[in-house]
């Protein structure tokens, strides 16, 4: 009883700040910058659901070897991303192909994962969990009967789901609804173009906002309405990075071989040791549409200073390298978006372009992270 009261006070802690961040809303239930948080009918949001969610989400016995969970790529502190990796490692240390996206207002979104091969967050839950080189268990039998036989779960799921026990559709559920808790609004740029603050931003942000919205074209994909902004278009677009790893395999590597410390190797050598690149065609894998080819999905920006590195690869490590990625037009490519072209930004727009996107963090963003990284993890 005292670990499921524990979970209980858990939950009233993530829901009350849910409540704190919607107290600034300009629509009913909606955080500022927001729309209404989208919840289906058939998967309400409860305290007792989002203490289950949160406790499966922390714990490290949903692998075969108990060594990997869903914040072991989706690491609150480092904005539930993975910050030192250009690309997420599953269990025993396997390659994954993509970088981990963050999970901060996830519930926004309209597709999951970089090629967009899911649609609600309760089906998502499944892939890293049954992905060999992820989390890698072999079914969803093997993952239900681990939950089972922990007795810290015993009358957890009754209580989230009226009197219910453990099955996939209800860790799907409880997992999806601890992940829309995860809300990170009400930012200085809601509070400049939403809110009424006219002081919100300085100067210098509000002239990278412009510059955002115009000569920069960021805005062409990253969308910013009236009301509110989810700094997405929700499609994918061919940038040229994945074609680039495809076709352009460079002769040098650089290698960080302790923090801050690189060196670099020839491919050569590097075949000695690693394997090969996985192949990557984006959306294509999903939609078998040769126009999809190297496509991915278009991310929100929100909270983007929080979130390094960036792109689908990892293979830009900070935003000034993103803003100069864009500046010269991206990759180009026989598939490659057509809203992209140089922009010829000089070095002061490049600036103000940053410090705009800096001031896309959340109000409450950082007490969010602290809180959930006092999680405590299953054994």
């Amino acid at each position: 009883m005292r670990l499921a009261s524990g979970a209980a006070l858990a939950a009233a802690a993530i829901v009350a700040g849910l409540r704190l961040g919607t107290a600034c809303a300009g629509a009913a239930g909606a955080a500022l910058g927001l729309p209404p948080l989208p919840v289906p009918a058939d998967n309400p949001i409860t305290a007792a659901k989002t203490a289950l969610g949160r406790k499966l989400f922390f714990d490290r016995r949903l692998s075969p070897n108990r060594t990997m969970s869903c914040a072991m790529c989706h690491v609150p502190e480092q904005g539930f991303t993975a910050r030192e990796l250009a690309t997420a490692v599953g269990i025993e240390g396997r390659s994954v192909r993509r970088n981990a996206p963050t999970v901060l207002n996830v519930a926004w979104q309209a597709r999951l994962f970089h090629d967009g091969r899911e649609i609600s967050l309760e089906d998502q839950v499944w892939g890293p969990l049954l992905a060999a080189n992820e989390m890698g268990n072999p079914s969803i039998g093997y993952v239900i009967e681990r939950v089972r036989a922990s007795p810290d779960y015993r009358g957890l799921f009754a209580a989230a789901f009226d009197g219910k026990g453990v099955s996939a559709q209800r860790i799907g559920a409880a997992l999806a609804t601890y992940q829309r808790t995860l809300v990170a609004a009400d930012s200085r740029f809601d509070r400049w173009r939403y809110g009424g603050e006219a002081s919100a931003m300085n100067e210098t942000e509000q002239r990278g906002f412009r510059l955002f919205a115009g000569k920069a074209r960021c805005a062409l994909c990253h969308r910013v309405g009236e009301r509110d902004a989810l700094f997405t278009d929700h499609g994918f677009h061919n940038t040229g990075i994945g074609w680039r790893r495809t076709y352009q395999i460079p002769e040098r590597t650089r290698v960080e071989i302790s923090p801050g410390v690189y060196t670099e190797l020839d491919r050569r050598t590097v075949e000695t040791f690693s394997e090969p690149p996985p192949k990557d065609v984006g959306r294509y894998e999903v939609t078998l549409d040769p126009r999809d080819r190297w496509a991915y999905k278009t991310p929100s920006l929100r909270n983007v200073a929080l979130t390094p590195p960036y792109m689908h690869d990892g293979s830009l490590a900070t935003l000034e390298a993103v803003i100069e990625f864009y500046d010269r037009g991206g990759i180009d490519n026989p598939e490659k978006s057509p809203l992209l072209a140089p922009l010829g930004l000089d070095g002061a727009q490049k600036a103000a372009l940053a410090a705009f996107l800096r001031a896309l963090t959340g109000g409450e963003a950082e007490a969010l992270l602290a809180r959930e990284a006092r999680t405590p993890i299953g054994q």
